[in-house]
């Protein structure tokens, strides 16, 4: 690549990524302590630097492979972080990425390898640097996109029950729910539908199971 701007300073960009995950009718996050220099052993979010030759999503999405082994996954940027101070080592612009998987989904060896942890939003220990700030913008983003975008069914397997939907809504929003005023609420946003099939596991009268509406999903 052709070198221009030699007279102005040179900065490093990295991403930073908020994988949420839905597990145990919690909201969950994935940690781990940092293994290098300046914070290392701090909980911290999983990031790294972009290279010279791809772009921000491209790096976020190369962090995110290698981090979880999976190739599509909802996938959002959250932010820039470019505080003077925010990194002690050198000065380091973050642009954060939000992403939502099902916890089923992801490969524990590859969890055990990058030493990661999933941990329940309402009981995390301090963060390094701005990640908890970078989270806190990440909730906010879902909370005020919950209605209008299908992001709950990322969290989820592809056949849910009602009750399964409604826990993954009360942990985004941290909040109890109405159970008939839910499914009201879901009859009008049409984001899923019914299928003939049944889940035993839940009652013993059986569950409906739900999909993501077909059109939605396209």
């Amino acid at each position: 690549m052709t070198r221009y701007y030699s007279e102005h300073s040179q900065y490093f960009v990295s991403v930073d990524c908020i994988v949420f995950g839905f597990d145990e009718g919690k909201l969950k996050l994935l940690i781990g302590k940092r293994q290098m220099d300046p914070g290392r052993g701090e909980w911290s979010l999983y990031g790294g630097f972009v290279g010279e030759n791809e772009s921000l999503e491209d790096a976020a999405h190369r962090t995110l492979l290698q981090l979880t082994g999976l190739k599509e996954m909802y996938l959002k940027q959250v932010g820039a972080f470019g505080a003077i101070d925010r990194d002690p080592g050198e000065r380091v612009i973050s642009v954060a990425y939000c992403a939502l998987i099902n916890v089923k989904d992801y490969n524990r060896h590859l969890q055990e390898e990058h030493g990661v942890e999933w941990v329940a939003i309402n009981d995390l220990p301090p963060l390094y640097g701005d990640h908890q700030v970078m989270v806190e913008k990440a909730i906010g983003i879902l909370r005020r996109r919950i209605d209008t975008e299908p992001l709950s069914f990322n969290l989820l397997p592809s056949l849910f029950t009602l009750t399964q939907l409604q826990q993954v809504y009360e942990a985004i929003l941290d909040e109890s729910i109405d159970k008939r005023n839910f499914r009201k609420r879901m009859k009008l946003l049409d984001f899923i539908e019914k299928t003939e099939l049944v889940d035993k596991q839940s009652s013993k009268r059986g569950a409906a199971l739900y999909r993501l509406n077909k059109k939605v999903k396209e």
